[in-house]
């Protein structure tokens, strides 16, 4: 009888765990920790904020929102960060280039490596 109190307690308590998980678990954006965004993707949809931020500064700017020294100075450093992204696309466009190119020349080798082998298997 003892051994069944025990069984029980335990049961009851992963019971308790697993129905506190299930209520708890939607509350939790499980996706963000799950999804895997590649750089490329990630600098993107930066660049396209920082963008739309530069229009909204304008928009605001011609709107007497904001004064002349502070559009100057946000505008000038959100330029400044989009030319560092739009470098940075450019370096892994290139990188992507070049693995590429790399990729094709191999296979071009490895083709006149075969004809060579195919040639000197007839020529003996």
């Amino acid at each position: 009888m003892h051994d069944i109190s025990i069984l029980s307690i335990v049961f009851t308590a992963v019971l308790a765990l697993v129905c506190f998980f299930l209520i708890l678990s939607p509350l939790f954006k499980w996706e963000a920790y799950l999804t895997f965004t590649p750089k490329d993707q990630d600098l993107s949809v930066t660049k396209e904020s920082l963008l739309t931020t530069l229009n909204e500064l304008e928009f605001d700017y011609k709107m007497d929102k904001i004064s002349p020294s502070d559009y100057k100075s946000l505008k000038k450093q959100y330029e400044e960060q989009v030319a560092i992204l739009m470098k940075e696309e450019a370096q892994t466009a290139d990188k992507q280039v070049d693995q590429d190119i790399m990729a094709e020349v191999e296979k071009e080798i490895e083709a006149q490596l075969k004809e060579l082998k195919k040639k000197k298997g007839e020529g003996k």
